[in-house]
């Protein structure tokens, strides 16, 4: 019975250290492919080089000489230029040129001078970088008066104002990511953001004025917070204030639905071409492409300006939803027409100007994708417009929206700090089977020599 007793001790100890070993192996191997690789070692490629470039060749060359920029469907940037030796400049950097007839100023001109007539809600104006014009959107309730007007003062603009009708009506769209309620209607989460004391929710400002209370559910018992700031009109985004002060565990993620999340690393601004996602309660999770910078929507509850025009789709209840790609906060749902049946535009407030204009930045995941990394100085645009292809662009790495067991227990194996437990974990493992192999060598050695005691007597 003590032999058998032994035995399975020895066994269980050898079992322990053997998983040890594993366990400790499994640590230091996720731990080191986790780490980042050394920015002077990686090589560099054309996608790392010609990164941004568009935006950079155009503040350097001036308004004069270009005419916005863009990423081509093969992810590389264009610039829109005016002349032959900035096309120039533009290529030796590793961009493509087109040249265009109107530069930047005169497409400024041509909004400004629609931004100083009498205003007529229903439509809204973009400058179409590719193809080189000031578009103008009318909806279906401007009159056949006032779109004549407007026609008249495009003709006196300039053959590079484009007329045209839109079906249904550019409406702001309550509602979103996840649901927030009030008396004053149903809007959406965006981001979580915080001014360094307090933690705040970044949403659309139409969803409602200083004070509103906003609640998770149709009864009103559980109440998430109070709008502290709104700017609606003019801009379209406001600050609700957590009751609680503190966004909790997964402030980090937006919810995509079906319990999944994007973990947010940064905030930038957007590239014409580039693709992009929108999460929103009412339509779930939708991605299209930025086609246009810098609109104006005249919106029946007055003009928003400096807003992304895509061509993802959104309904009524979306309003405030996050607008993001590859993990980088882009914009919060403003507002548009169509739907995700017939498809249609969206429009959306800038994060990157939006937090300018609060003071607070992003709660954002930490470098190594684990846990709440707090706030963190925002990526530069050229972070979004990584150079490839923008269909191949994802939302951002995944998570877990009802906070994350498993997903918490892989993040600290793979965490770099783990590769010295790791090692302490494989040392202890070795040294409990060399003990183990010992003993069991000892106890045979006494066995033995009591054996040939008890022989030779």
């Amino acid at each position: 019975m003590r032999h058998a007793r032994r035995r399975l001790v020895r066994r269980v100890t050898r079992l322990a250290a053997v998983g040890g070993l594993l366990l400790g192996a499994t640590m230091v191997t996720r731990a080191v492919a986790s780490e980042p690789p050394d920015a002077s070692a990686a090589p560099r490629t054309y996608a790392a080089s010609a990164a941004g470039t568009g935006g950079e060749l155009v503040s350097r060359l001036g308004t004069s000489r270009t005419a916005g920029s863009w990423i081509g469907a093969d992810g590389k940037p264009v610039v829109a230029v005016t002349d032959e030796a900035a096309a120039a400049e533009v290529r030796k950097a590793g961009a493509a040129a087109r040249m265009v007839e109107h530069s930047m100023d005169e497409l400024k001109s041509a909004t400004s001078t629609l931004r100083s007539a009498p205003r007529v809600a229903g439509t809204a104006w973009v400058m179409d970088y590719r193809s080189n014009e000031v578009v103008v959107r009318g909806d279906s309730t401007v009159s056949s008066g006032d779109w004549s007007r407007m026609t008249r003062l495009a003709d006196d603009i300039g053959g590079f104002v484009r007329m045209e009708r839109t079906e249904g009506k550019f409406t702001t769209r309550l509602n979103g990511a996840l649901p927030l309620l009030s008396t004053v209607g149903r809007c959406s989460a965006g981001f979580n953001v915080t001014d360094g004391e307090r933690d705040f929710i970044l949403t659309a400002g139409h969803c409602g004025p200083d004070g509103s209370v906003w609640f998770a559910d149709n009864r009103g018992t559980q109440q998430i917070g109070q709008t502290v700031r709104q700017n609606f009109p003019g801009g379209d985004f406001s600050l609700v204030q957590y009751s609680s002060g503190d966004a909790g565990d997964g402030a980090e993620v937006v919810a995509i639905g079906d319990g999944k999340g994007v973990r947010i690393t940064g905030a930038a601004d957007p590239a014409v071409g580039q693709r992009v996602f929108r999460s929103g309660s009412t339509s779930g999770l939708a991605d299209g492409e930025v086609t246009a910078l810098d609109a104006t929507v005249n919106y029946p509850e007055g003009t928003v300006t400096g807003l992304i025009e895509t061509n993802v789709c959104a309904e009524p209840g979306d309003s405030g939803g996050p607008m993001f790609s590859e993990g980088i906060a882009l914009g919060v749902t403003s507002g548009g027409s169509g739907d995700c049946d017939s498809g249609g535009t969206t429009f959306f407030q800038p994060v990157t100007k939006a937090l300018a204009s609060l003071s607070v930045k992003l709660i954002v995941a930490a470098q190594n994708g684990s846990g709440q990394g707090g706030a963190s100085a925002e990526p530069s645009a050229s972070a979004t417009q990584s150079a490839i292809a923008p269909g191949d662009a994802s939302p951002g790495s995944s998570a877990s929206v009802a906070g994350t067991d498993a997903s918490t227990l892989l993040s600290r194996l793979a965490d770099p700090k783990n590769v010295g437990p790791g090692l302490l974990v494989i040392a202890g493992s070795l040294v409990a089977l060399v003990a183990a192999r010992f003993i069991r060598a000892e106890q045979d050695r006494k066995a033995y020599r009591r054996h040939y005691s008890a022989t030779w007597g």
